[in-house]
């Protein structure tokens, strides 16, 4: 089954099979019973806007991070990387892509999604059901908390609040001193919903998320949870020119104070900042 595998080894697999054959995947479609609409990665029908992208500038980026989790802090990417012995917390200087703090994770963990929540940074894991918390500045552990879900993505806004993915095409709101979960809301574009939901970041009032095992983003709208826009980016890096290790698109860090989007992916050299069209 699918959700019983490995899925960095699946998106390295797949990213190689595109670039080597040139073949298209277009996801698998999964009904969600009798009579249900099927989830998909992106709407095969009328729906929301598409938007393109100019490229503003580019930065360095460890290409063996395997980024899981981006945040535009104080001039700096504070960073998770994933996988199994492998993962760890970082601060990175943005134009030279230095590591300049790093705290490794316990190799049983493949660390995943990352949100900073006033003094402290929230740090999700896959599939062990549990968050680590740490101080802002020292990275000093301060805590743990669980969730009966597995962890992908996790993004905070003041106004808008701390919000998780697992994957499926719901988000999780979660109150941000206990992490106990207060509402959810199902992701859909023109009534079908979006899974496989992944890195969140909070941009102007909207949930940007990657959806994974594409290059585009979903713009949603928080109250609804329908997709207000699209944003693709299957030019920015395109498959065919990217070689294994590099893996999927993955990460977007928002600087609110000059407005800007960056994005990256895993194992990618180079991080992004874009501007939408």
């Amino acid at each position: 089954m699918l959700a019983a595998m490995n899925r960095q080894v699946i998106a390295r697999t797949l990213v190689g099979t595109v670039a080597s054959f040139g073949i298209v995947f277009l996801g698998i479609v999964w009904g969600a019973g009798s009579g249900a609409a099927p989830a998909a990665r992106f709407p095969q029908q009328a729906g929301a806007p598409i938007q393109s992208f100019t490229v503003v500038q580019s930065f360095p980026h460890d290409p063996s991070a395997f980024t899981q989790g981006l945040v535009y802090a104080d001039g700096e990417f504070l960073e998770s990387t994933g996988l199994n012995g492998q993962s760890s917390l970082r601060r990175v200087e943005i134009a030279t892509g230095k590591v300049l703090q790093r705290r490794a994770v316990d190799s049983q963990y493949f660390a995943e999604g990352l949100a900073l929540v006033g003094d402290v940074l929230v740090q999700l894991t896959w599939q062990h059901n549990i968050g680590f918390v740490y101080d802002r500045k020292t990275f000093a552990p301060k805590g743990t908390f669980k969730y009966p879900t597995e962890g992908w993505g996790i993004t905070y806004d003041a106004k808008g609040g701390l919000v998780m993915s697992d994957g499926s095409a719901q988000l999780f709101f979660l109150n941000p001193e206990t992490y106990a979960v207060t509402k959810t809301i199902n992701v859909s574009d023109a009534g079908r919903p979006i899974r496989d939901l992944n890195e969140l970041e909070w941009i102007e009032g909207e949930i940007w998320a990657n959806v994974w095992q594409t290059d585009r983003i979903a713009r949603i709208n928080p109250a609804t949870g329908n997709v207000n826009a699209w944003v693709d980016l299957s030019l920015l890096w395109p498959l065919s020119r990217r070689m294994p290790p590099a893996d999927v698109l993955n990460g977007i860090a928002y600087d609110p104070s000059t407005k800007r989007i960056f994005v990256t992916g895993k194992q990618w050299p180079r991080v992004y900042e874009i501007r939408t069209k």
